[in-house]
């Protein structure tokens, strides 16, 4: 070790140069802070940060519903979010392994959408080198992607087995719907299915439609009752809180949607 005068000198300047480093730049940091994440919003103490909204947005792209919707607004993002929040842990105060989805039907739900989605259907999406490259201009992952669709089917059973049972659907008002909503749609010379064909079908848009009210109405009061508190001004929606994104238990349940019968989506 060196105590010479000029060793002395050498190892002042060091330490000098280095307090004035740090003295310059503690206020250069403390001045222009990284920001990494918000907290936009709380459910019932349930966080949701500003990055799950654009999570939320970009996941979008997976949800057959948003087709010809345009980009999700983060209002809306933020409205399924805490819709999600509310009915997972409603979920997990009753019982969850009753509507946890097996990996076959995770599986068989992401195979129908790499062929079927719209947008993946541009993108080839069926092919490993197009899903990949779909993954990758959206920012997502095969894991994140895994995890949404368990959620989603999760949320759909529950859906099912809250609001389905006990709803009974009338001959009556099946051939209502047969009379007064589908042969309007047929054009003349169009060949029109029978009522016995697309009794089945008309069952379950009716059906449908009245688990709908159900779980809208719900989901509402579910809000209502819970804490919910909305942090970021900019987030607060004027506009009626949309239900979280689920899918319908069956293709083209809506009344303006293509023809019972008609296609491969028909009862036969």
């Amino acid at each position: 070790m060196c105590f010479s005068a000029a060793c002395l000198s050498r190892l002042g300047i060091r330490l000098l140069v280095f307090i004035l480093l740090a003295a310059f730049a503690i206020p250069a940091r403390a001045q222009s802070p990284v920001v990494l994440d918000t907290v936009v919003a709380a459910v019932n103490r349930h966080l949701i940060l500003s990055s799950d909204i654009d999570e939320e947005i970009r996941l979008s792209v997976l949800d057959p519903g948003r087709a010809g919707q345009g980009t999700l607004t983060p209002r809306r993002a933020l409205d399924q979010l805490i819709g999600q929040a509310l009915i997972q842990q409603q979920i997990r105060s009753e019982d969850t392994q009753a509507v946890a989805p097996s990996d076959d039907e995770v599986s068989a739900r992401l195979i129908e959408i790499r062929k079927e989605l719209p947008a993946c259907v541009h993108q080839n999406c069926a092919s490993d080198a197009g899903w990949k490259a779909f993954l990758a201009a959206h920012g997502l992952t095969p894991g994140r992607v895994d995890a949404y669709l368990r959620f989603r089917l999760e949320i759909l059973s529950f859906i099912e087995q809250r609001f389905r049972q006990g709803i009974h659907i009338s001959p009556q008002e099946i051939e209502t719907y047969y009379r007064d909503t589908l042969l309007p749609q047929y054009g003349p010379g169009e060949a029109v299915p029978s009522l016995q064909r697309v009794s089945p079908r008309i069952e379950e848009i009716l059906l449908q439609q009245q688990v709908n009210v159900m779980f809208d109405e719900w989901l509402t009061n579910l809000r209502k009752q819970g804490d919910v508190e909305v942090l970021d001004p900019s987030l607060e929606s004027e506009e009626p809180p949309e239900a979280p994104a689920t899918e319908p238990p069956a293709p083209n349940n809506s009344p303006n949607q293509p023809k019972p019968g008609a296609g491969k989506g028909g009862s036969q």
